[in-house]
């Protein structure tokens, strides 16, 4: 009678099928009657298998589960979920005492297993009840990964009686034990066509419209149908509206994050919520500090989708509170929060500094998207930072195999951006070299470029591969369907050229074709040059004229041509006259005669040396530090291989003078240490 009992409450089979079902006990092993009531279930969730799964039930197990409306679920504090804080074992009779004993309870279950057996004991469930239980079940459950629910939990009979209940009853459930168990189940994988989640999302949709639906239960509904991708903009947008028309201070942090990402995946009507948007930005520079890793996660990211640009003070308290996370972040909420500061172009030296203890801790475990991502980081704004490039480098050189071809581009590149070796440099461009012999088809032909691009500012000249990527070959690849090969990439192969005549004389192989070469590195798009600091340049010619006693003594922003000399004059012998030496262009040129006497810059005779004068602002150097970049370091080397002598006139030096007097004595030592040279007085 139990058994009946229990398939007549869960199921309510006819009473023809309940004979049938008493007859087959008869003769038949209790698997076979399960036969009768499995066909009236909805094969509700995917299992990891792709085999069709059969259900079981033990009438072992067997209670009464009524269906009772209950309050509000024991409030959550998940970022993702409602997470359920209290749990015990409940009684017939549900008071908010025995209620909260049932989450305390339930919360401290670790498996699906314990929890289906815990309830398995209660002979009274409250849809509130149960769908903590699902709300748990998919909690433990999500902890080991995002593959969906194991075969055994699937068969399980009380697993299957909880989703009977929503599915039967929506209309009976409240606002929150219905977009709870919604999500839970969602977050679970349940087939979305199913009539489980069929019938709660249309009884979710029946009462938005209705409205009266509480923030938390809009907030929750809003993430649900996101991950379901289901009902389009249109569902989103009711949600939306609803909110607008709550007071934002009530709130909790978690909705806030929610409503960020619910107007998230309505990116195309972004300008109509501007205004609301805006409100939402004021209004969370108040809750900050109540985040937890993930929510700061999961903002950033919503304010990048949403181009909040505008929202600075937010993004930099977001900043700030970053930092005390960064040992707490996931690998996937770190590589977030790199994405965001990136797209905003924010950095933080204390960021920086707690980003360096972890990498330096734990760079062997981390995934290589969030080694990239660091990476990038540090290369788009300029930090030098030697922990975390030693550690990367050292992961490279011991796991070398889990990074992909791109990848291994993007963690390369800022090695020569911040023209650094680290100090197995030796064994990271010797692992390189074996990674380019065995894979060099592999690599994108853009990101292949910019890595060999990389090492040659770094003075490890790619000679094994130059040949390859100066054949025709390689560069229709690299042009692919456009009509023309892109400036950049002109640019690259360009200076790599360059480097090989200049700093590879044994280089013998393939050269590049003049049309694939660039006329100058400075071009306004994507320069491989810094342009000098008009307002350092226009004081260190104040401090030049004065020195040489008029302007025409020096010649500003000259295009070096055809390698050591201007104009008609010869080539030194074994030097090339391709485009490849325009590309080299001084801040200031001074040419002197023989005797050490400066000529005009008009002149095109006579002239014995040429001194190059590189007037290297801060944006020549890495972030807060005195250390060149690396296109910068590479120009200097090659306009000393061109036959230049170099001059350094960094903005670190020039900001201790305190007058003009100071500033010609400093030009007149840089210049000509060993002549005596008269300035004009102050």
């Amino acid at each position: 009678m139990a058994l009946i009992t229990l398939r007549k409450n869960l199921y309510r089979l006819s009473d023809f099928q309940m004979h049938r079902a008493l007859a087959a006990l008869k003769n038949k092993p209790l698997n076979h009657v399960h036969k009768v009531v499995k066909e009236r279930l909805c094969p509700w969730l995917c299992s990891r298998q792709p085999e069709p799964f059969g259900v079981k039930f033990h009438h072992a197990h067997c209670k009464k589960f009524h269906s009772k409306n209950g309050n509000d679920l024991h409030p959550l504090g998940g970022p993702v979920f409602s997470q359920v804080s209290d749990c015990d074992r409940l009684e017939q009779n549900v008071k908010n005492e025995e209620s909260q004993m049932f989450y305390r309870r339930l919360s401290n279950l670790t498996s699906s297993e314990e929890v289906l057996s815990f309830i398995s004991t209660m002979e009274t469930l409250p849809d509130t009840m149960a769908a903590g239980a699902l709300q748990r079940i998919c909690e433990v459950e999500k902890k080991d990964g995002d593959q969906g629910l194991p075969k055994e939990i699937l068969e399980n009979s009380i697993f299957q009686a909880l989703c009977f209940q929503f599915e039967k009853e929506p209309s009976q459930l409240s606002n929150t034990s219905l977009v709870t168990a919604l999500q839970a189940l969602i977050l679970l994988h349940v087939d979305p066509q199913s009539s489980l989640l069929l019938n709660l999302v249309a009884e979710c949709q029946n009462r938005l419209r209705k409205g009266g639906m509480e923030v938390r239960n809009l907030c929750i509904l809003g993430e649900s149908l996101i991950t379901l991708h289901s009902s389009g903009c249109v569902t989103l947008e009711l949600i939306i509206n609803q909110l607008q028309g709550e007071k934002l201070e009530t709130f909790t942090p978690e909705d806030i994050v929610a409503l960020y990402r619910i107007l998230q995946a309505c990116t195309e009507k972004v300008d109509e919520h501007q205004t609301f948007l805006n409100k939402i930005n004021n209004f969370s520079l108040s809750i900050v500090s109540n985040l937890s890793p993930k929510l700061i996660s999961q903002m950033l990211t919503a304010l990048v989708v949403l181009d909040q640009s505008q929202a600075f003070p937010l993004i930099i308290k977001l900043g700030k509170y970053v930092v005390r996370h960064v040992p707490h972040f996931t690998n996937e909420e770190l590589r977030r929060v790199l994405e965001a500061f990136i797209y905003f172009g924010h950095h933080d030296t204390f960021f920086t500094k707690a980003l360096e203890h972890r990498v330096a801790a734990v760079c062997l475990t981390l995934d290589p998207e969030v080694v990239c991502r660091v990476m990038e980081y540090c290369s788009r704004e300029l930090i030098l930072s030697k922990p975390i490039l030693n550690a990367v480098a050292e992961t490279f050189v011991c796991q070398t195999e889990k990074f992909s071809p791109r990848q291994i581009s993007a963690l390369m590149e800022p090695f020569g951006k911040l023209n650094y070796l680290p100090p197995n440099a030796s064994a990271l461009f010797r692992k390189l070299e074996n990674v380019l012999f065995t894979h060099f088809n592999y690599f994108p032909p853009k990101s292949l470029l910019k890595l060999l691009h990389s090492c040659s500012l770094n003075e490890c000249h790619p000679v094994n591969f130059l040949a390859k990527i100066f054949k025709p070959l390689f560069l229709q690849r690299l042009q692919g369907k456009e009509s023309h090969l892109d400036t950049l990439s002109r640019a690259q192969l360009t200076q790599l050229f360059l480097a090989s005549v200049l700093e590879c004389p044994f280089y013998k192989g393939p050269k590049l074709l003049p049309k694939y070469q660039v006329k100058s590195f400075l071009t306004p798009c994507c320069s491989l040059e810094t342009p000098v600091d008009s307002q350092l340049y226009r004081y260190v010619k104040i401090g030049l004229t004065n020195l040489l006693g008029a302007r025409l003594y020096f010649a500003p922003k000259v295009l070096t041509p055809y390698c050591y000399t201007i104009g008609n004059c010869s080539l030194p012998e074994g030097k090339d006259s391709s485009e490849a030496f325009r590309a080299r262009r001084p801040d200031v040129e001074i040419k002197l005669d023989e005797e050490g006497f400066v000529l005009p810059s008009t002149a095109n005779e006579d002239i014995h040396k040429r001194i190059a004068l590189c007037i290297d602002g801060p944006k020549r150097f890495c972030s807060n530090s005195k250390h060149l970049l690396g296109k910068e370091a590479i120009k200097q080397r090659h306009l000393q291989l061109l036959g230049y002598q170099v001059v350094q006139i960094p903005y670190h030096e020039i900001g201790m003078l305190k007058s003009r007097r100071e500033l010609v004595e400093y030009l007149q030592r840089k210049l000509f240490s060993q002549n005596t040279v008269h300035w004009l007085q102050e």
